[in-house]
C-alpha cells in the first residue's frame, strides 16, 4: 500500500502510523505498536516482530528472536539470535553481534521492545551438562499457536550432550502439552 495512505489509514483507526521514509513491508495483519528514527533509518515495532533497517532495507526480527535489548542512555543495544539446528522439537540458537541504535526521539519504542521481548518468554531454566550448560527457554512465536523450545548453549557445551539433552527435554514437554504421562 502507498506509504501516504498507509500512514492515513493509521491515524483514521486510532493506529500508530508508519514514519516516514519506511521502506518495510508489513504483512497485511501487522500493526504497528511504536517507532523511533535512528540515523540509520526507522526502528518500527509491530505485533509481529521490531523492524530494524540494514544495509539492503528493513528487516524484520520476531519478538522470540530478539535475545537480549537493554535501552540506557539514548541508545537501544540489540541482540539477536539465529537459529543453527533443530533437535525433534527443540531449535538450537546462537547470537548474533550486538547492534547499537541511538534514538533521536525514543517515545514509546523502548517500552514496547522491552515488554514484547519479555512476553515471549513463557519460562526459562539453566541446566549444567557434562561439559558446559544451555539456557532452555519457551516463547511464543508470533501468529503461531504453542511455544517453542529454543536452546542457547554456553561456548564450550559439548553439542552431542546438548542434543541429546534437548531432544529429551523436547519430548517430555511435548507429552505434557498433550496431557500424555
Amino acid at each position: 500500500m502507498i506509504s501516504w495512505l498507509r500512514r492515513a489509514l493509521a491515524r483514521l483507526g486510532g493506529g500508530v502510523p508508519l514514519p516516514e521514509g519506511f521502506d518495510g513491508a508489513l504483512d497485511a495483519e501487522e500493526r504497528v505498536l511504536a517507532s523511533a528514527a535512528s540515523a540509520r533509518g526507522a526502528l518500527v515495532a509491530t505485533n509481529r516482530g521490531l523492524w530494524v533497517p540494514g544495509e539492503s532495507g528493513a528487516r524484520r526480527i520476531g519478538w522470540h528472536l530478539l535475545n537480549r535489548a537493554v535501552w540506557r542512555d539514548g541508545v537501544l543495544v540489540l541482540t539477536e539470535a539465529e537459529e543453527y539446528r533443530r533437535v525433534d522439537g527443540a531449535v538450537l540458537l546462537r547470537d548474533l553481534p550486538r547492534r547499537r541504535f541511538r534514538l533521536d526521539r525514543s517515545g514509546r519504542l523502548p517500552d514496547v521492545v522491552h515488554a514484547r521481548v519479555t512476553g515471549s518468554i513463557k519460562s526459562t531454566q539453566y541446566r549444567e551438562l557434562s561439559v558446559g550448560g544451555a539456557r532452555f527457554v519457551r516463547r511464543r512465536v508470533p501468529g503461531v499457536d504453542g511455544t517453542v523450545l529454543q536452546v542457547r548453549p554456553d561456548r564450550e557445551t559439548d553439542e552431542d550432550a546438548l542434543a541429546e539433552y534437548a531432544r529429551e527435554v523436547a519430548r517430555r514437554l511435548e507429552r505434557e502439552e498433550h496431557g500424555v504421562g
